[in-house]
């Protein structure tokens, strides 16, 4: 069984009390898909000098946000560890020639629990967490995701679902300015149509000079570490995506979701045909 990589936006950490399509997506994409063994997830909001893994036995929830609801750090997503899934991760990243971190107390950030609680509210697959650099600098650090992705691409022959967490749009400035309703403005919309013509395209260059070639690119991602896990599902899907949903919260949060490789483009297409 060859699972699609997948990269999904995760949105603020409210999602869950919302009633919005994304939120819809999420809760059917897990019943949608192949059930994995395992669970690697590559969240924006684990950051490291150098990749690092979790071999954490129950990984604890973190709430690493301020501002919401009691009720969003009531949240828990009590899954089990997958130590042996991490110590694979390890070796696969060593064996690319890149140092690894094996971290036995990481929980969980809301950019891991917080898709997870939708796609699989049981909590009872196995998962561990792989970690983002975006302090690399502009010259090294896309093409550094890149490569952790395609380092870990076996995995998807071996029934683990690799899950890249991030945003498709990430402008927080620009978050106290919209209601979680609010249509987005065409700086936006524009990028986003962008993103999704290359991904489709399969435009591996466009995507790693993004900044210099999609339109309002500093503007959507004035910081790059929730564009950075979107590499490493290109990496590891080893050819075009697909885009799974589309949709926006807070006018400027793009919920755009893609999946890669061919098993990811046949499943993205057998689920535009259901929702047709």
């Amino acid at each position: 069984m060859t699972l699609p990589s997948l990269f999904v936006s995760h949105g603020a950490p409210d999602l869950p009390f919302q009633d919005a399509p994304a939120v819809d997506f999420l809760k059917q994409l897990g019943a949608q898909l192949p059930r994995p063994k395992a669970i690697l997830v590559v969240s924006a909001h684990w950051e490291t000098r150098s990749p690092a893994v979790s071999t954490a036995l129950q990984p604890q929830t973190i709430h690493d946000f301020n501002g919401f609801s009691p009720e969003a750090y009531a949240l828990q997503y009590p899954a089990p560890g997958a130590p042996e899934l991490a110590e694979r991760v390890g070796k696969l990243l060593t064996a690319a020639g890149l140092t690894v971190t094996l971290d036995p107390d990481r929980g969980l950030d809301h950019g891991a629990w917080e898709p997870l609680l939708l796609m699989y509210p049981d909590a009872d697959i196995p998962l561990t967490q792989l970690s983002v650099q975006p302090g690399l600098g502009a010259a090294h650090h896309l093409q550094h995701h890149l490569q952790l992705g395609q380092a870990i691409a076996p995995l998807r022959q071996e029934a683990v679902l690799i899950l890249a967490s991030g945003a498709a749009t990430h402008n927080l400035r620009a978050f106290g300015g919209y209601t979680f309703d609010a249509a987005p403005p065409a700086w936006v919309t524009e990028f986003d149509q962008w993103l999704e013509a290359a991904i489709a395209q399969g435009d591996v260059d466009a995507l790693l000079s993004y900044r210099q070639v999609a339109p309002h690119a500093a503007q959507n991602h004035p910081s790059e570490e929730h564009f950075l896990p979107l590499l490493v599902a290109l990496g590891a899907g080893g050819g075009r995506g697909t885009q799974l949903h589309h949709s926006t919260t807070y006018g400027i949060l793009s919920m755009a979701a893609y999946a890669f490789g061919e098993a990811g483009v046949k499943a993205g297409e057998a689920g535009a045909k259901a929702a047709g």
